[in-house]
């Protein structure tokens, strides 16, 4: 047996360098993984959300009113979006998602305040995301009472003497009693989604490649189209199944409210599905061997669970995070998945979720065909 050579030990170490700075992807992955880890979890995560859009039914204006208003908007969790003429119009703006909050102040409440009759304004809150409401309400009754104090002195002090001259009502919609598994198990599905369908679609062609049947298949009169949908439509029907399962957990085990239409649920299930097979089958096309694809889809899949509102308020993140999570597909079928389980909302509700999908799906599989090698140079 021969004695150990640091010369050919040192040819080894020296030998895989070079492996690696000729593998693009791997040495990219080693730089980028630290940095991206670094930026979602220092700059992006926070559980902390402030200056959560907020929307008012203002029926009485006077200096109470307005002060409460402002001091909702000077709190940093509340940021003031606006005014709605109605009910009607503050509950589609919450089932849109469009608003967090909104303030509704009757008509009557500046007249029963001065006669001591302690009014009540109401909040309406979009509680289907506990984590992202709880501390704001939990603000509102402080709120009142610094008001009270600034606005009721001089004659309309005695006002303010032992309760608070006014009651601040939370209506907690779709989520009341704040179950936090309601918002991740829905929530869940979209991940397990991900993961599994472009790990899955990732591997379908560079396994082709590698298996050597490539040859075969590019040497067939078959175009690239022809190609990508047709490694995709298998996998859909595996996404359906898993898709099937997680309702079923969900409606069954954790019951989780259903409230709208089980034929959206899987129209919208279906698109996602669509959108996230072409993210894989363009890793696919751009990896060349199956350890590349594994690379690419762990880093596709961690600012996905990271930045599309699935582990973290979605409103809690910073503008630029925001801007990213919404170029995901993920965000977009958390909000059309719990829109429909939790709020019961139909097609003009979750058409802002939808056109994104479309959009999405469009260009990625424009990117695949792009990238798809017509030969195995």
């Amino acid at each position: 047996m021969k004695a150990f050579s640091l010369a050919r030990w040192w040819a080894i170490v020296l030998k895989e360098f070079l492996q690696l700075r000729r593998d693009r992807i791997t040495f990219g992955m080693i730089i980028g993984f630290p940095i991206m880890q670094l930026a979602l979890f220092g700059f992006a995560i926070n559980a902390d959300p402030k200056h959560m859009p907020t929307a008012v039914v203002m029926a009485d204006r006077s200096e109470f009113t307005r002060g409460y208003v402002a001091a909702m908007a000077t709190s940093g969790y509340f940021d003031i979006t606006g005014e709605l003429p109605d009910e009607a119009a503050a509950r589609s703006a919450l089932a849109q998602g469009r608003v967090q909050f909104v303030l509704t102040v009757p008509a009557d409440f500046t007249r029963r305040l001065l006669r001591g009759e302690r009014p009540a304004l109401l909040v309406q809150a979009d509680a289907s995301d506990p984590a992202a409401t709880s501390l704001a309400l939990a603000a509102l009754n402080q709120l009142a009472q610094r008001v009270a104090e600034r606005e009721l002195t001089g004659p309309l002090a005695p006002l303010r003497a032992a309760a608070a001259p006014f009651e601040v009502r939370v209506h907690r919609l779709y989520n009341p009693e704040g179950n936090t598994q309601f918002n991740t198990v829905p929530g869940l599905m979209g991940v397990i989604l991900t993961m599994t369908m472009v790990m899955m679609t990732g591997l379908a062609m560079t396994r082709e490649r590698e298996r050597g049947t490539m040859e075969n298949l590019l040497a067939t009169p078959v175009q690239p189209l022809e190609v990508m949908t047709g490694k995709i439509v298998p996998y859909i029907a595996i996404g359906m199944i898993q898709a099937t399962i997680t309702l079923l957990a969900a409606r069954f085990v954790f019951h989780v409210p259903f409230a709208g239409s089980l034929i959206a649920v899987y129209l919208a299930t279906l698109l996602f599905i669509a959108a996230t097979l072409t993210v894989g089958i363009t890793l696919s096309s751009v990896a060349r061997n199956q350890l590349q694809a594994m690379q690419l889809t762990m880093f596709y899949f961690l600012p996905n669970i990271l930045l599309s509102g699935f582990m973290f308020p979605f409103r809690g993140m910073p503008q630029w995070a925001q801007w990213l999570g919404n170029l995901l597909p993920l965000t977009h079928f958390n909000r059309l998945i719990r829109g429909i389980l939790l709020k019961g909302s139909g097609w003009p509700e979750l058409w802002p979720s939808v056109w994104p999908l479309l959009l999405f799906t469009a260009v990625v599989m424009g990117i695949a065909l792009r990238f798809y090698r017509r030969t195995l140079d």
